[in-house]
């Protein structure tokens, strides 16, 4: 592989990376975990520009930066120190004298059209801090995407033309109807006008020389959608459904992104020079579908990224969970090691899906043809059925009631248990043997939108100003009373659920948001509160959207889903004590999550096991770190209260449940367990969703795969996971079989199930990837 890698530090990681073939368009090289790709990226830059002092760079925004920024900043800091040589020494770079970034000539590649280049939320702002000024570069030597500073019509401001940053596009082909379109017209054509020159200064320049971009859930890259021309240039452009959903977090809810345009440089303008090093970094299984398709495909305009095909030096820079659907890895997964019967299982059922037949009709020869079925030791038709067997006890498995049991359910934000495992929770509430708890671990803020939060307090101060809030009242309210019968709230509200009452839900609602801010802003009396209430709002409106809120509000929105977590749980009868709001503290809404701290962040998790002593703890399994990548950090938390715990007692009876929702999915062969979902737990599913986490009914931060409510995605995959087991198994095996489970099965929910020593192993892995950073 050295002539296909000549860099220094490309060759050394992608020998300890174990890949031994490259199948693919484009080379890549996979890491163990989310830190260890941003050090690669980092290493691979500072080469880079040791070797480029001049050079054009483009570098991207948004999340999966964070270790790619913190390494340079680190090495640039740390250029002598022991650490720093030991780092870049196994990678090749010991030698190397300290480069000077000043001398680079920084691109912005994209850009929210329009949007105020102060917002924290703009990438204008993410440049200047963490690019300019974090690695300090020279801003008279960049190029920006700056609205504030993009000509339009008679000099006006974007706010003047474009008052509600809504653009018609169509304007560029039809004739304006008013004299307001008319400005809009030629406005949009000076836009496009200075998109021209923004091309052409970089073309002026040779080219980028250096380009560091993510991967979209379509295959974008920079904002060059799914469908994009290979040979497009700068311009103002639309997205994508996929595109507005993953920027929806940015700018506050998906009603925002749908109508807010874009400025990109183009796919062209990313290839013009065929000597730039171009690099796409993904992350996380999500990731996993788009890469292979952007890896495996020829030039194709449904997968922009296959146009880094013209350039010899364009590398694709992985995790291990996003390389996992590539021919390559699926080839060494059943290549390397002793054949398991997870490998059996997961070839027959691939198979049954690729040559879409039945498992029993399955013949000796569909067998040998196959790549990866014909390598099964002693292959027979008797093989099939041993993978029928070993599912069908899977699911038996799921059909288990735990009796006598304490349950302790974890879920990083509110509504993950939901959508991770609720038809298996159904089970295990049915027996009042077992006590059952549920904890969220963070605050979950991020999830209210502003216009959802103004709408409930103008809620509030109608119910005050009609007498409504009976509880202001009490003499005691303001100094104690309001900490008393936060159950009755909920109790409440649930019965006007029953009695289809919308008035007394929304006073439910209102009578726990009163309570909420009387703690937090220590209400005095009720024209303290109205006052209050009243500064909220007009904080709340004076905000841009996707604006960092303030500490007190963002603790009054947690509150709020901390209401609505209660109430789904509450259905069951599950006492709001048996509820628990973590609120770990490194989650404070910033566009980095801050790694957790062991006093901070891992010791509440540890004083619940130590109180409550669980037997069964279940929780969000992403061991790799990505997408949502609060998973990841909340992962961190319990691993290392259970390596404590471990120390302290013994631990040999505890069980792991491991479970994902909608951002990862399971393989049947990952699952130990196979969970029956009848239509009775999706109806469940459904109206406990609907009626409980109020603020996410309208699906403002939805996920990239579904432009709708999340338990609506959930329903989709665990229906899509029957049929997957129904090719194995056959339909006749539901609606013949003698349990009436099965016969009422209409969905299928995988999980994980670890002893405690396999789960510390793969903690130690986790711990193994903070110890190992330097910062």
């Amino acid at each position: 592989m050295d002539t296909i890698f000549t860099s220094k530090v490309e060759r050394a990681f992608f020998n300890l990376s174990n890949v031994s073939e490259l199948g693919t368009k484009i080379p890549y090289i996979v890491v163990d975990n989310f830190p260890n790709l941003g050090l690669m990226t980092s290493l691979r830059f500072l080469e880079w520009v040791n070797e480029n002092p001049e050079g054009v760079i483009s570098l991207p925004t948004g999340k999966t930066p964070e270790y790619f920024i913190k390494y340079i900043q680190f090495f640039l800091q740390n250029w002598n120190i022991a650490k720093s040589k030991e780092i870049r020494s196994q990678y090749g770079l010991g030698d190397m004298l300290k480069p000077d970034l000043r001398g680079l000539q920084f691109v912005q590649i994209d850009e929210f059209y329009p949007i105020n280049p102060e917002q924290h939320n703009s990438f204008h702002n993410y440049v200047m801090k963490y690019y300019i000024n974090g690695l300090g570069l020279d801003v008279k030597k960049a190029q920006f995407i700056n609205a504030n500073l993009i000509p339009l019509v008679k000099n006006k401001h974007y706010s003047e033309v474009f008052p509600d940053a809504t653009i018609d596009l169509s304007l560029r082909f039809r004739e304006p109807n008013t004299y307001h379109e008319k400005l809009q017209q030629k406005s949009i054509f000076m836009i496009d006008n200075w998109c021209f020159n923004y091309e052409q200064q970089i073309r002026n320049k040779g080219g980028i020389g250096f380009f560091l971009g993510g991967i979209g859930p379509d295959g974008h890259i920079a904002f060059n959608t799914r469908g994009s021309d290979h040979y497009s240039t700068t311009r103002l452009t639309k997205t994508n459904f996929e595109t507005q959903a993953v920027a929806a977090g940015d700018l506050g809810g998906i009603e925002i992104s749908k109508t807010r345009l874009v400025i990109t440089i183009g796919l062209n303008t990313i290839t013009y020079n065929p000597d730039a090093v171009s690099i796409i970094f993904a992350a996380g299984e999500a990731k996993a579908d788009i890469v292979k398709k952007a890896l495996e495909s020829s030039p194709n305009t449904i997968y922009p990224a296959t146009v880094l095909q013209r350039q010899k030096n364009s590398r694709f820079y992985l995790t291990k969970g996003a390389a996992s659907k590539l021919s390559d890895s699926i080839n060494q997964y059943y290549n390397d090691g002793d054949w398991t019967h997870a490998k059996t299982e997961k070839s027959i059922i691939d198979l049954c899906e690729k040559i879409n037949k039945y498992a029993h009709h399955l013949t000796i020869e569909d067998l040998k043809k196959d790549p990866f079925t014909s390598k099964i030791p002693n292959l027979n038709l008797n093989t099939v059925q041993s993978v029928i067997d070993s599912i069908e006890a899977k699911l038996y498995k799921g059909m288990q009631t735990e009796d006598n049991k304490l349950i302790y359910h974890t879920g990083p934000h509110h509504d993950d248990i939901m959508l991770g495992i609720m038809p298996y929770i159904n089970r295990q509430i049915r027996s009042a043997k077992n006590e059952i708890h549920f904890s969220v671990l963070t605050s979950g803020f991020t999830a209210v939108t502003n216009h959802f939060a103004i709408e409930v307090l103008r809620e509030c101060q109608s119910f005050i100003r009609r007498g409504k809030v009976q509880m202001l009242n009490y003499a005691d309210f303001f100094e104690c009373g309001y900490k008393h019968k936060w159950n009755k709230d909920v109790y409440h509200f649930l019965g006007s659920v029953a009695s289809r009452n919308e008035h007394g839900k929304k006073r439910g609602l209102c009578h726990r948001v009163i309570r909420s801010i009387v703690g937090i802003w220590g209400i005095k009396d009720k024209l303290h509160l109205n006052f209050i209430i009243e500064e909220i709002i007009l904080e709340l409106e004076s905000s841009y959207d996707g604006a960092k809120n303030s500490p007190k509000i963002q603790e009054m929105k947690g509150m709020i889903r901390e209401f609505e977590e209660e109430l789904v749980w509450a259905h069951f009868g599950t006492p709001i004590k048996n509820i628990h709001h973590l609120r770990l503290g490194f989650y404070k809404g910033d566009i980095f999550t801050e790694l957790p701290e062991k006093n901070r962040d891992m010791l509440p998790v540890l004083e619940e096991f130590r109180k409550y002593k669980p037997s069964i703890i279940s929780l969000a399994m992403d061991p790799e770190g990505s997408g949502p990548d609060t998973h990841y950090k909340v992962l961190q938390a319990i691993a290392g209260a259970i390596t404590e715990w471990q120390k302290e007692e013994d631990l040999s009876h505890l069980k792991i449940i491991g479970y994902r929702n909608v951002w990862f999915k399971f393989e049947p062969s990952d699952a130990d367990i196979i969970v029956p979902v009848s239509l009775n737990s999706l109806n469940v599913l459904e109206n406990s969703f609907s009626e409980s986490y109020m603020s996410q009914v309208k699906a403002s931060f939805p996920s990239f795969e579904y432009d709708g409510k999340f338990n609506e995605l959930t329903q989709k995959i665990w229906v899509n996971q029957l049929k997957q087991i129904q090719l194995l198994l056959g339909k006749d095996f539901f609606y013949e079989n003698e349990h009436p489970l099965i016969r009422a099965t209409h969905g299928l929910l995988y999980i994980k199930e670890l002893s405690v020593d396999d789960f510390i192993l793969m903690a130690k892995s986790l711990e193994k990837a903070i110890e190992e950073s330097p910062f």
